[in-house]
């Protein structure tokens, strides 16, 4: 099997989350359920649909390398109602750009992230329903921690994101630790 034909077996799917984190997180923060409006910034909303929100949980939990299982029981989970090939398709004249290509790099990092046994795959020892279902599980983990991680900063203080540069500062806090000069890394003599 393709690598190109898991992508779009994947992009196919609407990843789950857990209904605990609507109102706190979804809701608090998009246009969930009532699609991208004017009225937004009005509204104090940093994000359009749902699935925004998502990806930067995903990506909160992907940098921070945390996955959190989501719940067991399926009646406390929901799904964004809109596969992935969907999301950020949509662009406004002045106000958007659409950006397809996260899509491919949460894919990417999915894959790299999701122990899948690509030879298994190939030789059909593996469906490629499974190796999906196990991408899907790695993306829906990641962001769950990451749901959970905005939460508890909400918690500690309820107006944390409604700094300007909050997500940015969670992001660029990833790229904090200090990084070895080319020089401190010489090779030692031979002799």
């Amino acid at each position: 099997m393709a690598v190109e034909k898991l992508y779009d077996l994947w992009a196919a799917r609407n990843p789950q989350w857990e209904k605990r984190y609507e109102d706190s997180i979804i809701k608090n923060f998009c246009d969930y359920g009532r699609g991208a409006t004017s009225l937004r910034e009005d509204r104090g909303k940093v994000f359009g649909a749902g699935y925004e929100i998502f990806i930067v949980a995903f990506f909160i939990g992907l940098y921070f390398n945390q996955k959190r299982p989501l719940i067991e029981d399926t009646q406390k989970r929901k799904t964004l109602g809109q596969p992935i090939q969907y999301w950020g398709n949509i662009e406004q004249r002045g106000t958007r750009k659409s950006y397809p290509k996260l899509r491919e790099y949460i894919f990417t990092a999915l894959v790299a992230r999701t122990d899948i046994d690509f030879i298994a795959l190939e030789k059909g020892e593996m469906t490629s329903r499974k190796a999906v279902d196990m991408l899907m599980q790695t993306m829906e983990e990641y962001a769950n921690w990451g749901f959970h991680f905005m939460e508890d900063k909400l918690t500690d203080d309820p107006n944390y994101f409604y700094r300007e540069t909050a997500f940015l500062e969670i992001f660029l806090a990833f790229d904090a630790s200090p990084v070895e000069s080319i020089e401190d890394d010489e090779p030692d003599p031979l002799d």
